[in-house]
């Protein structure tokens, strides 16, 4: 697929995203001269909002991960993912579809004309949970076509899924949370904690060494945030003698500390967990809880794969 200029991606071309004032108004002479033409096209902009956000995401997932931040290319990743937004959008059995029926009954626009149950406006129609799945699973398909987890986040996955499992099953913390966690602090293993002579610390966690531990360390530079400016300070992590050693560790750290007491009772969502995290201190990002659901997000995507 070739892509079209950036100037494209505006509601000058019809089939764009309605993102400013002319765009919007378009949409709503529309409303005026064609009531179903109206709702289709608002479903369409529902979905391919959704699908922007979705695949920027997945992106940020992939290429924004711990010590493999980047700054550069930021635009360029926001017009690839819009346009494949757009692209994506309006496809047969998708969730435009069933967005537009849902608006088509809230408004009295359905088949038999019958009007359906107020809405206030701007609000988001409700969806019965058999519509709600069928749009997760048209939307996954269709993401699916466009964004590919990496070979190496797979691998990642696959390797550390045994341990993990281990792990959860003894302190009830979800596996894709720890497997998360650990693939935003290696950068899905590329950056690991390694010691002088580049052996591997086997510390997935990026937990510290401090007066308490006995064990070996492994001391690196790293990048901590002061008062949220990045700066690079050389610090001493734990070591461990396998990857199963270090996801016992932090789930001692997590389950048994009265620091992290508030986490253990966050485990229902990757955005409640992460933030809890970040509450409590566990790392000095600014924005670790965001970057890190995002990569717990695609490794619970990554474990239904490969289930």
């Amino acid at each position: 697929m070739s892509l079209q200029p950036a100037s494209t991606l505006s509601m000058a071309n019809a089939r764009g995203l309605a993102v400013d004032a002319k765009s919007l108004d378009s949409l709503n002479s529309l409303a005026g001269r064609d009531a179903r033409a109206a709702i289709k096209e608002t479903a369409r902009q529902f979905e391919a909002l959704f699908m922007k956000e979705l695949l920027k995401s997945m992106r940020e997932a992939t290429m924004k991960s711990g010590l493999m931040d980047n700054e550069g290319g930021d635009l360029g990743s926001q017009l690839l993912d819009e346009q494949w937004a757009v692209q994506m959008t309006g496809l047969p059995g998708g969730l435009s579809e069933m967005i537009e029926r849902q608006l088509a009954q809230q408004t009295g626009g359905g088949p038999d004309g019958a009007s359906g149950p107020s809405a206030l406006p701007g609000a988001v129609p409700a969806q019965p949970p058999r519509a709600k799945a069928a749009a997760s699973g048209a939307v996954a398909a269709q993401a699916a076509s466009a964004v590919q987890a990496t070979p190496t986040q797979a691998r990642f996955v696959a390797e550390h899924r045994a341990a993990a499992q281990q792990v959860a099953r003894e302190s009830g913390i979800p596996a894709a949370f720890m497997i998360g966690q650990a693939a935003h602090e290696t950068g899905w293993g590329r950056s690991e904690i390694r010691h002088a002579d580049g052996r591997t610390s086997h510390n997935l966690f990026g937990i510290k060494a401090g007066a308490g531990w006995k064990g070996p360390v492994a001391e690196v530079t790293t990048t901590e945030y002061v008062d949220g400016v990045p700066r690079k300070v050389t610090a001493k992590f734990r070591a461990y003698s396998s990857y199963a050693e270090s996801f016992r560790d932090y789930a001692r750290l997590i389950g048994q500390s009265p620091r992290y007491a508030q986490v253990m009772e966050r485990l229902h969502s990757a955005q409640a967990f992460a933030t809890g995290l970040q509450q409590a201190g566990y790392a000095t990002d600014p924005q670790y809880a965001a970057k890190l659901s995002r990569v717990i997000n695609t490794t619970l995507s990554l474990q239904r794969a490969q289930a």
